[in-house]
């Protein structure tokens, strides 16, 4: 296609710019052939013209669309140039803030200067197992295509990083060992991928500087074998170094250090092992202050060196060693300062006498002071007939003692990589290995000398085998394509190698020119001029004669001859050595022995590497064995180079090129000049060049006819064969057949075709566009005028109705005008005549008002005359009658005064006389006769009663003086029978005890009144408190409703917060459970690893295979301790060892049972001491007191029963007074009064007994003497019938009636004195326990008190909080005594169930002796025979089998067992089997038979587990029955909480005997292992299927664009038969998986965790990728996400499983897509995203922002800006610095309680079981 076509109006291009090297412009004109310039539009609207060179007709170079821009691959690019590579890597470094990107199979890695987020362990887990295209670029993506192409094709492999000083070659050389160390793990505990990384830190200190362009510069070259198994497994590891910068150990240039050692020893010189270096700070030794500035800016010297003895530690590398090792180095630094001044005549110098620092030299190297000190300054030269020494001048001596050093450091150097070879070197056999090779890239200073010679020399090599495998993978390419292909012409730098290395070339004139005695470096440039100034590739400068310049494949360089000489021989005096090898250390001397091999550029076998050359001997003949030592560097660097070309070449090479972006180390900034300079120099644009002389652009023919399908016509759309319809196609559209080929997969474009496809592309879609516009743009005119036209007749129409309607309204107007004039008139006379009319009526109304006014006037006057007349004839005729009145009234009152005067006079006379008198005192006599009638009679009652009184008294007294004469009558008859006093005494003791229980009583009565008193006080002090509290709540109310909003929601988030510790502590659990299992796992597989074949375990060891965490079956409960004893024997010693839980429950139990010996022994000693009292006495003493015995026996104890049974009750009243009393008196201080009380009151009882026990023991005394003399005196006189009297009764007294109540009174002495012992120590203990719980009691409100007052203190809030507080502590308190409580009732109850069995089973033995005797007594009085069937029994849910059977049922039902075999049968039959089978054991309490079973069944499992560790519907199999068989366990394990939904018959199926908790929890572990094996298998399963279905495949058929693709998606690099899967397959599998967990009869729990779970390694999987592929973030890949997303959630609601939390996992991939289909330009967008974007971290949503791709040239690309706005926004979100979702995260299962409503006797065992030796009980 011509310029004209390409170059035409809007075109845009690239043209050289000084300051960008490339800038843009666009094209205003179409250039035509023959213009000489181009009229251009820059980005800043500057217009410029453009010459173009008509000759060459060299035009700018095209730039691509900006679909293109932003690319992964730069050979994706469709012009491939370096404008566009410069652009393209521009673009993503800063925009995106990628820092790889893939060129062909280069990847180019740019220096961000910034730590980033992006080497994690979650993204090595990322690109493990991935295509190295389907990811974004980067170094793991390089380092997993190595080792996946050396496993798949068995081929070493290698790593190429190179670049310049401060590119990050290191750095990316320790990633990818990290990586590999990370994927391929040691499968031994060598920890080989440990040492390998350790050994970074030890060569980096000795072999990294800092240099002016970066502070970390490595000064060697290494490349590092990393060694494989079969397995992939790192087994080891070789290093070898190339060409140490020996000549910075003596020399730095400004602002640059030596080696890191250096200063890292000065930095710890203070330490104390360190104190015999005799070091200082850096700036005072001459080799560490050359460059001015020792220290690095964010660099802790002291803190590295630690680092780097660890290391050395870690790499076995004993601590004598390590302090040789820093003996030397700092015997370098003291030689560098050694001072040495020269003579007067300029040929020789001397040393300072006891100079220090070469005395600290001698000193460490353990050399002689004086020899060193004269070959330092001498020198010997051998003829061959004499041998003389020569003094040296001062710059001689110099370059002696520098060379000395070099020497020195570089053999230490070697000696270090040797060692860390050995300790990374394996005797295994190596499979295969991965070589890392960091080597410096291609350099050009000011001044370049041999090291840079060396160093550009390497990159000639390495350039030219990456040329040959770049042009070797284009080759393979066309060929598996069949492509006809021709010879690619690219840049073969062979010609400049020949210069370097060929026969005369550079090295060996250097070489020559170094053996010519007297040779120099100006000769040896002008040998190089005559030599080779014919060569295209050597040049001589014009300005300089010591100079030569070197064209190599990326830049000029010159280099000045000067020293290259010096530093090619690296001249050390044999002198100097050997004083060396005579050192008293043996490391020093092993440094320098002549057996060493000396070859410089490897530490192996095959070759190693050193700069040292030996000096020749002074005696002849060791110059024959010493021509080894002759080599130079340049011809051990040579052949050490070829060697790493031949390792190189045997492997398959894979290309890391640094590319550091600016000299200042500022991050992300980017320097275009310095960024193409490193470009061209690392071969990145060769790579390019070559891709584009073939054909660059490829596309598979599904894609190219997706992408350009809109270029086909409609009846090449008819043709269903894609592959020829593309062919038409492009047949029609390139006439050029030579601009593209034809694949057998692919179709091949020459570049730029691509690019012109665009454009046509676009053409076509502008062309739609316009027609498009068109129409649209003509209908919206048609609308216009349609509307305009409606609005015309709109306005007409109302125009002419207004006229009309104006018209009618003139015509109203005028017919109302006459209307109006009419009326008017009308009124007007109308208003005169009524005038008129009204003031005629106004005349006439007046004038008759008049006269009625006069006529009204006069009547009115004669009505006022009458009434006055009225009034004054009244007013006379009253005042005449008043007068009267009074007149008559005055003559009545002095009449009525004078008559009362004569009336009182007549009463005063009358009441002078007697007679009056006599009349009123004749009551009063009356009266004074009664009461002197009743005097009389009261005396005569008393003279009576006095007479009865005197009576009685003297009979009294008479009869008193009867008795008393009786009883001295009794006591003379009676003297020497003392009975009679002892039943005064008895009868005395009685009448006191009576006292005593009288004032018991009284005290009591006391007791009960003050503790009533106490009560009543107790009431009001508790209406009190009940106030306060009623007080207290409404404030805590008030407080509460205040702060509820603010509470509520704390609250919230607290329980949130409890609820996610409960789940990381669950978490945390299940995955020690789960590294248990792995352990377990990596035991089994060493085992049969050291014992191969089939191993046989004896029978009576099979619970040996039990796990060291399965418990016993907890004895200790039931008391056997001796079969537990008998269990652990049986185990084994060792096995019981592990058992820890066996051996604490053992220990207690001893502990246990020898407290429970010693108190049977105490008792067994004073049983036999009561024997032998009792035999004694029984011996000594008489029949006849056996029934006294029994009798006091039966007596006594009915006593103490009944004493006990009081005291009891007594003491539990006062327990409960004190109890509530103590609770009540939270608030006062009047309790401790009442305790006290109560403790006086206990001490008088306690004293009272005492008096008791005395006067008892007194009594007894008295009994035993009288009892003495009684049988004295029966002894003596057997025939005694006096009689005796009472001095109650008449009665006499027999004997035999005495002895009988003395018998009693001893009796009833012994039961008081028991009793009264008894109470005594009763009530010291209660006393005792009291005062301990009044103690507490005190402690305890001393507490509450001080917590009342602090709480006072508080706030309210804090007041209800710490109120909450408090009341939580104390329920927890109680809770954990009702606990112990509860406890002890449950082993009381199982201890008395226990008995009760026995007992039971003892009287079930017993009738079954008697029915059968009873029987055979039956059976002998039968004459006739008779034949009795037997009753069927029903199945009580138990299966019984024999102990030898056990292996057999454990094999049909647990190893051999197949799902299949079951189908059909009730779920989980295999789990009530084996509890149907423990409930038989544990009937017979047979605690071994179920410790057998349980380790037998659990051991069985986890085998078919490890066999079918793969198999998802045998894990769920074993899973949905190790859940049931714990269900069962605990719903019929008799406790309460398990038993709610129990039915009755279910209850008679629990266990009796045994308490199988512990065995719970091993169950409840072993179904943890199972869900882990089963989620894990489910993984394997879907993770194959997640990214494909997911992110690449169509959902929505045409709705995803496709892009130009590039070498990172070619076949080639792809394995073969990759399958895609659509989402259909996920919700197949999905289906399936819950299909078998369904009919496996699982927990509908359990399935929901199962699927939330899965879902979320879906979601952490599919957003993983996403933030990892730039390809996959467009705005029609978030449509597909949305689409696929919704077709699970379907799912999930159509299998009822939308309650299990699965859709929440997915809740940041729902985002994820809605965040690439949102608007991204305004600031409201980005708070939108913001507030939707809740679940995605600030680093996922800016890492999506930066990788959104628009799929068309109509979509926009996000701004910087925009993202910068986010991340402003962002900026308070703490989210974790994590970019990517833990894949491997596992959530915590729970497994709830889920009883079966089966009944064991209900469940059938089929016939295909093969369990025939089971019998149903």
């Amino acid at each position: 296609m011509s310029y004209s076509e390409l170059y035409s109006r809007y075109t845009r291009v690239w043209i050289p710019d000084p300051d960008e090297v490339w800038r843009s412009a666009e094209l205003t004109k179409d250039y035509k052939e023959g213009d000489e310039s181009l009229q251009l539009r820059l980005e800043d609207d500057t217009i410029l013209e453009y010459p173009i060179d008509i000759q060459s007709s060299q035009v700018p170079f095209l730039r691509n669309p900006d679909i293109l821009v932003g690319e992964n691959d730069l050979t994706a690019l469709s012009h491939l140039h370096e404008p566009a590579v410069l652009h393209n890597l521009k673009v993503r470094f800063l925009e995106s803030n990628h820092i790889y990107t893939y060129c062909g199979i280069v990847l180019v890695a740019i220096n961000p200067y910034e730590q980033l987020p992006i080497y994690g362990q979650d993204v090595i887990y990322a690109y493990s197992g991935q295509n190295m295209g389907d990811m974004d670029p980067h170094i793991f993506a390089v380092a997993e295509e190595a080792y996946k192409q050396m496993a798949r094709d068995e081929k070493n492999q290698s790593i190429i990083v190179s670049g310049e000083s401060g590119a990050g070659k290191t750095v990316s050389a320790k990633y990818a060992m990290r990586y590999f160390a990370t994927v391929g793990g040691s499968a031994s505990d060598t920890n080989i991928e440990e040492k390998v990384l350790a050994s970074s830190p030890i060569m980096e200190a000795i072999g990294n500087a800092k240099t002016t362009r970066n502070d970390n510069s490595s000064r060697f070259g290494k490349y590092i074998e990393i060694g494989f198994d079969k397995k992939y497994h790192i087994i080891g590891a070789n290093m070898r170094t190339y060409l140490l910068e020996k000549s910075r150990v003596v020399f730095q240039a400004d602002d640059e250090r030596n080696y890191h050692i250096f200063y890292q020893l000065c930095a710890a010189a203070s330490l104390p092992e360190f104190k015999e270096l005799a070091l200082t700070c850096a700036e005072d030794f001459f080799y560490t202050a050359h460059g001015g500035n020792t220290a690095i800016e964010g660099v802790d010297d002291a803190e590295d060196f630690e680092k780097t003895r660890q290391a050395l530690t870690l790499l076995g590398v004993r601590e004598s060693h390590q302090i040789s090792i820093f003996k030397i180095i700092a015997s370098i630094l003291h030689l560098g300062s050694v001072e040495i001044q020269a003579e007067r005549d300029g040929d020789s110098c001397s040393i300072l006498p006891q100079d220090e620092h070469l005395s600290n030299f001698c000193r460490l190297l353990g050399i002689e002071y004086s020899q060193m000190e004269h070959w330092l300054c001498h020198r010997k030269l051998v003829t061959t007939s004499e041998t003389y020494v020569k003094t040296m001048s001062l710059q001689q001596v110099v370059n002696a003692r520098d060379a000395l050093a070099k020497h020195i450091y570089a053999q230490l150097f070697s000696w270090i990589v040797e060692h860390i070879n050995k300790a990374l070197h394996t005797s295994l056999k190596q499979h295969s290995f991965i070589g890392v090779l960091d080597i410096y890239g291609f350099e050009t200073f000011e001044i370049n000398s041999f090291e840079q010679f060396c160093i550009n020399y390497a990159n000639e090599k390495l350039q030219q085998q990456f040329n040959s495998h770049v042009f070797k993978l284009e080759q393979e390419e066309y060929m598996k394509e069949q492509i006809p292909w021709t010879l690619i012409d690219f840049h073969d730098n062979q010609p400049c190698i020949d210069l370097i290395e060929a026969k005369l070339g550079i090295l060996d004139l250097l070489d020559e020119e170094c053996k010519v005695p007297k040779g120099t470096d100006q000769n040896w440039a002008q040998k190089l001029y005559e030599r080779h100034s014919s060569s295209q590739h050597f040049q001589k400068p014009r300005m300089s004669n010591t100079a030569f310049i070197v064209i190599h494949f990326a830049d000029k360089v010159e280099y000045l001859s000067d020293g290259f000489l010096e530093k090619n021989r690296d001249t050390v005096y044999e002198e100097q050595i050997n004083i060396l090898k005579a050192s008293k250390f043996p490391l020093v001397a092993d440094l320098f022995h002549d057996d060493k091999d000396s070859v410089p550029a490897t530490n192996t076998a095959k070759s190693r590497s050193s700069s040292k050359i030996n000096i020749r001997s002074s005696r002849p003949l060791m110059k024959v064995p010493n021509k080894e030592h002759k080599k130079s560097v340049g011809y051990q660097f040579r052949t050490s180079l070829n060697l790493l070309m031949e390792t190189l070449n045997a492997t398959t090479p894979h290309y890391v090129r640094c590319i550091k972006p600016n000299d200042e180390k500022l991050p992300f900034h980017f320097d275009p000049k310095r960024a193409v300079q490193q470009l061209r120099a690392c071969g990145v644009l060769e790579t390019i060049r070559i891709s584009a002389a073939g054909y660059p652009s490829r596309w598979t023919y599904h894609d190219f006819f997706n992408r350009y399908r809109v270029l086909m016509k409609k009846r090449e759309l008819t043709n269903t064969d894609k592959k020829n319809i593309c062919k038409s196609v492009l047949e029609s559209l390139l006439k050029d057949p030579d601009k593209f080929q034809f694949g057998r997969t692919k179709i091949f474009f020459r570049a730029g075709q691509v690019a012109y496809l665009e454009k046509l592309r676009a053409d076509k879609f502008r062309e739609a566009t316009i027609m498009i516009q068109k129409t649209v743009r003509g209908w919206l005119q048609r609308v216009k005028y349609r509307r305009l036209r409606a609005a015309t007749l709109s306005l007409q129409r109302f125009c002419r109705g207004y006229l009309a309607r104006r018209l009618a309204e003139h015509l109203r107007r005028t017919r109302a005008a006459i209307v109006f004039q009419k009326q008017f008139r009308m009124l007007k006379v109308r208003r005169a005549y009524l005038r008129v009319h009204r003031a005629v009526v106004i005349i006439q109304s007046f004038t008759r008002a008049m006269f009625v006014r006069r006529n009204y006037l006069q009547v009115l006057k004669e009505h006022k005359a009458t009434i006055i007349q009225k009034y004054a004839r009244g007013w006379m005729a009253r005042s005449r009658f008043h007068r009267q009145r009074d007149a008559a009234i005055v003559i009545q009152c002095a009449f009525r005064r004078l008559k009362a005067r004569q009336e009182l006079k007549a009463l005063k006379i009358e009441a002078r006389s007697a007679e009056h008198l006599k009349r009123l005192n004749v009551g009063m006599e009356n009266k004074v006769v009664q009461l002197q009638r009743k005097i009389d009679d009261q005396n005569k009652e008393f003279k009576t009663l006095s007479e009865q009184l005197s009576a009685v008294t003297s009979t009294h007294a008479m009869e008193v003086e009867k008795l008393k004469k009786e009883l001295a009558h009794y006591q003379q008859n009676q003297e020497a029978d003392t009975s009679l006093q002892l039943q005064e005494e008895v009868q005395s003791l009685r009448t006191e005890l009576q006292k005593a229980q009288s004032e018991r009583r009284v005290l009591e009565d006391a007791h009960n009144k003050e503790n009533g008193e106490l009560r009543k006080r107790v009431a009001d002090l508790e209406h009190e408190n009940a106030l306060l509290k009623d007080e207290k709540e409404y404030l805590n109310n008030q407080i509460l409703r205040q702060s509820e909003a603010e509470s509520s929601q704390s609250s919230v988030e607290e329980n949130l917060l409890m609820k996610k510790e409960l789940e990381e502590e669950r978490s945390r659990y299940q995955n020690l459970v789960k590294e248990y299992s792995q352990l377990e796992q990596r035991y089994e597989n060493l085992r049969d690893e050291q014992t191969p074949g089939h191993r046989k375990n004896p029978s009576n060891q099979s619970s040996l295979e039990s796990d060291s965490n399965y418990p016993s079956i907890s004895t200790s409960e039931i008391g056997d301790t001796e079969d537990a004893l008998q269990q652990v024997e049986e185990i084994g010693i060792e096995k019981a060892a592990m058992d820890m839980t066996v051996f604490l429950k053992l220990q207690k139990r001893v502990r246990e049972l020898e407290q429970e010996r010693k108190k049977l022994q105490v008792q067994l000693e004073k049983e036999q001491q009561d024997n032998k009292k009792v035999q004694v006495e029984q011996n000594n003493g008489l029949d006849v007191d056996q029934d006294a015995d029994i009798a006091y026996n039966s007596l006594k104890r009915q006593e103490l029963e009944s004493e006990n049974k009081k005291l009891k009750n007594d003491l539990n009243e006062l327990r409960k007074a004190v109890a509530d009393q103590a609770m009540q008196d939270n608030t006062t201080h009047s309790s401790p009064d009442s305790y006290s009380l109560l403790l006086n009151q206990l001490k008088l009882a306690n004293e009272e007994l005492e008096v008791r026990k005395e006067e008892v023991l007194i009594l007894r005394t008295q009994i035993m003497n009288a009892d003495q003399r009684r049988l004295s005196g029966k002894n003596m006189e057997p025939n005694i019938n006096a009689r005796t009297s009472w001095p109650n009764s008449e009665k006499h007294v027999d004997q035999e009636d005495a002895i009988e109540a003395y018998h009693g009174v001893c009796q009833t002495n012994r039961l008081l004195e028991a009793q009264l012992q008894a109470q005594s120590l009763e009530h010291e203990e209660e006393v005792e326990h009291l005062k301990a719980q009044v103690e507490g009691l005190k402690e305890e409100m001393d507490k509450q008190q001080q917590t009342f007052c602090q709480t006072l203190l508080l706030s309210p809030e804090a007041q209800v909080e710490f109120g909450v507080q408090q009341e939580i502590s104390r329920l927890t308190n109680e809770n954990l005594d009702f606990k112990e409580l509860v406890e002890k009732l449950e082993k009381n109850e199982k201890k008395l169930k226990k008995q009760l069995k026995i007992y039971m089973k003892k009287v079930q033995d017993l009738e079954a002796a008697q029915a059968l005797a009873q029987n055979d007594r039956r059976h002998h009085e039968l004459t006739r025979q008779v034949t009795v069937q037997r009753k069927e029994k029903d199945f009580q849910g138990m299966l019984e089998y024999h102990k030898e059977d056990e292996a057999l049922l454990i094999r049909n039902l647990v190893t051999d067992l197949k799902p299949q075999m079951l189908s059909g049968t009730v779920p989980c039959l295999p789990a009530y089997i084996l509890y149907m089978c423990i409930r038989h054991a544990d009937y017979t309490n047979d605690d071994l038979k179920v410790h057998s079973l349980l380790s037998s069944t659990i051991n069985g499992i986890k085998k078919v587990l490890k066999k079918h560790n793969d198999d998802f519907e045998m894990t769920s199999f074993w899973l949905s029955n190790t859940c049931r068989f714990l269900h069962c366990l605990k719903q019929y394990s008799g406790d309460e909480g398990f038993m709610t939904q129990n039915t009755a018959k279910q209850n008679e199926h629990c266990l009796k005997n045994f308490d199988l908790t512990e065995y719970r929890q091993v169950l409840s572990d072993l179904s943890i292992q199972i869900y882990q094996q089963l989620i894990k298998i489910a993984e394997g399963l879907l993770q194959p299927m997640i990214v494909s279905a997911m992110l690449e495949n169509e959902s929505i058929q045409g709705l995803s664009g496709v892009r130009p693709t590039g070498y990172r998606k070619r076949s080639s690099s792809m394995v073969d038969g990759e399958n895609s899967y659509c989402l259909e397959a996920i919700v197949r599998q999905m289906n399936s998986f819950h299909t078998v967990l369904c009919d496996q009869g699982l927990d509908p729990e359990i399935i929901l965790q199962v699927f939330k779970q899965l879902f979320y390694m879906i979601n952490a999987v599919t957003l993983n990728n996403l933030l990892l592929r730039k390809d996959a973030c467009s705005w029609s890949t978030g449509m597909q996400l949305r689409y696929n997303i919704s077709q699970l959630e379907e799912w999930l609601r159509g299998k009822n499983l939308h309650q299990s939390g699965a859709v929440q996992t997915m809740e940041p991939l729902i985002q994820a897509a809605q965040l690439l289909q949102l608007k991204k330009k305004t600031h409201e967008d980005a708070e939108a995203i913001c507030s939707l974007c809740t679940s995605l971290t600030t680093q996922q949503i800016v890492k999506i922002l930066n990788l959104y791709t628009p799929l068309n040239e109509f979509e926009e690309r996000v701004t910087v800006s925009f993202i910068r706005t986010i991340q402003a926004q962002l900026q308070e979100r703490n989210d974790p610095q994590q970019l990517l979702l833990d894949s491997k995260h596992v959530f915590p299962v729970l497994f709830p309680f889920n009883p079966s409503s089966l009944t064991m006797d209900s469940i059938h065992i089929p016939a295909c079981l093969n369990l025939e030796f089971l019998n149903e009980v």
